[in-house]
């Protein structure tokens, strides 16, 4: 028996489903796989977002991210027997399938391998793809986690390979579980260790506080866009400075525009642009429709490469940032932060972007940060409104004063000159 549900982020209540799995890509995947007693012999909770780049019938490339598992299904999941290891199936979207394998040793389990496929036959998801079929990518893993332990990694991992970009956080898996009983003891990834290792106080010494990074100047702005079959779908204006904290360290990084290329795809009710360069990986910055009548920045996918050689990899897909009515474009002058997680932020300046409704090329009416700067270029206007009919006003008197002057002044002359004539 398969039995999983949707796991809402805290605070949330949890919905139990059975044989069938509804989601949007805020919550957090969760399975349970029993055996023909009834016990649980198989469990993982775990969230996850893939990116694919796939080329184009015009020699181009788009990207597509897939962060809605909506509507999907494990068939084939099972448990394992004296013959075959365990294995999570699931099958999601159009034509998606993703597949998790186990082994067992002598007194560990590995998170053997995970496998991706998709289908670029499917056009509304692929549009224009020049390869059509089912395209799979294997990942080897191997994690090995002792027997009866749970296996646990909050830390964003991330596989790449074959133009395929795998995301997986909040991550908890247990294969082989004795008697029914999901452990309660945790073996951590790396990066989790790294996060919860107790390091011991030394009273003679100081802790080391957090690098604070020399501030930098103001990035140049940038102009970039997105190409569809249609013509120019997505605009976007800003200049961008990445804020990073890894180990303690932080970083500011100002992107480039002249050196960042822009790539992305547009579709109805989502929108991509992506940013890479010398030092980026790649930047996403996906959009979303709301409500039929809204836009907003819904996620953002970041890996770079930091000075010391390292990668730092991190993504959210449940931002609310950039809010606008579609038809129309989001613009903000002033710096704005755009928090993806605590070790990863945003600023931005001289912002504008529609990711909908381009027409011919342009940007549509804007639609300022909030109402309360809307209130403040409107007061603005008033003070500039007020103070140039003030200006007028004066003119104006001053105006009819010298006009009565040259009158009377004209009028005293014609006065004299036919005074003279009469005489």
């Amino acid at each position: 028996m398969v039995c999983f549900r949707l796991s809402p982020v805290p605070g949330s209540g949890l919905l139990m489903l059975c044989l069938v799995l509804g989601a949007v890509s805020s919550y957090a995947l969760e399975l349970n796989l029993t055996n023909s007693e009834k016990a649980t012999c198989l469990y993982a909770k775990w969230q996850m977002n893939f990116t694919i780049r796939y080329e184009t019938t015009n020699n181009s490339h788009k990207t597509v991210s897939i962060s809605d598992f909506g509507a999907a299904t494990y068939n084939g999941s099972f448990c394992g027997d004296d013959h075959n290891d365990p294995q999570i199936v699931m099958q999601f979207g159009s034509g998606f399938s993703w597949i998790v394998n186990f082994a067992k040793e002598s007194s560990s389990y590995l998170i053997n391998s995970i496998s991706f496929s998709y289908n670029t036959s499917d056009t509304t998801t692929f549009p224009d793809a020049k390869k059509k079929g089912v395209l799979t990518v294997n990942d080897s893993v191997g994690f090995q986690v002792p027997l009866n332990d749970i296996f646990r990694c909050n830390s964003l991992s991330t596989l790449e390979k074959d133009n395929v970009v795998q995301h997986y956080w909040d991550v908890h898996v247990q294969a082989f579980v004795q008697n029914g009983t999901v452990s309660t003891k945790e073996f951590l990834c790396d990066k989790d260790k790294t996060l919860t290792t107790t390091v011991p106080v030394i009273p003679t010494s100081v802790p080391s506080p957090t690098t604070t990074p020399t501030p930098k100047e103001k990035p140049e702005t940038g102009s970039y866009s997105v190409t569809s079959s249609n013509g120019t779908c997505l605009l976007a204006n800003m200049g961008l400075q990445l804020n990073i904290t890894q180990d303690k360290v932080a970083s500011v990084i100002n992107i480039n525009p002249n050196t960042t290329n822009a790539t992305g795809n547009c579709h109805s009710k989502t929108a991509l642009l992506r940013l890479s360069g010398s030092n980026i990986k790649y930047l996403d910055f996906v959009f979303a429709v709301k409500n039929d009548n809204r836009f907003y920045l819904k996620e953002v996918n970041v890996s770079v490469y930091l000075v010391n050689g390292s990668v730092f990899s991190i993504a959210n897909n449940n931002l609310s940032y950039w809010d606008a009515p579609l038809g129309s474009s989001y613009m903000c002058n002033k710096e704005q932060t755009v928090s993806v997680s605590g070790a990863f932020q945003i600023n931005t300046f001289n912002l504008r972007v529609q990711p909908f409704s381009v027409m011919e090329g342009k940007y549509s009416t804007a639609y300022p940060l909030s109402h309360r700067n809307l209130r403040s270029e409107m007061e603005k206007y008033d003070f500039t409104s007020r103070l140039c009919c003030r200006v007028l006003s004066k003119l104006c008197i001053w105006l009819i004063i010298l006009l009565r002057l040259f009158f009377v002044c004209g009028l005293k002359t014609i006065c004299n000159k036919v005074l003279k004539a009469k005489n």
